[in-house]
């Protein structure tokens, strides 16, 4: 499996299980949603994200 589409699916991941937890038990759960798309936001202008780079160092390809 490729970074690109690992990252997807720990950043698709991060936000349904946020956004349950949000439901289930505390809102102050959707900041933590909002923070995994404040980074995507970001690395759609940079380039760069800290997961991409985890990611890559833990041996994933690239492509």
């Amino acid at each position: 499996m490729t970074v690109e589409r690992t990252l997807r699916l720990i950043a698709g991941f991060f936000v349904l299980v946020s956004v349950a937890l949000a439901v289930l038990h505390s809102s102050y759960w959707l900041i933590f949603t909002a923070f995994v798309g404040l980074n995507l936001f970001q690395s759609g202008f940079t380039n760069w994200c800290p997961m991409m780079w985890l990611l890559k160092k833990l041996g994933l390809q690239c492509s």
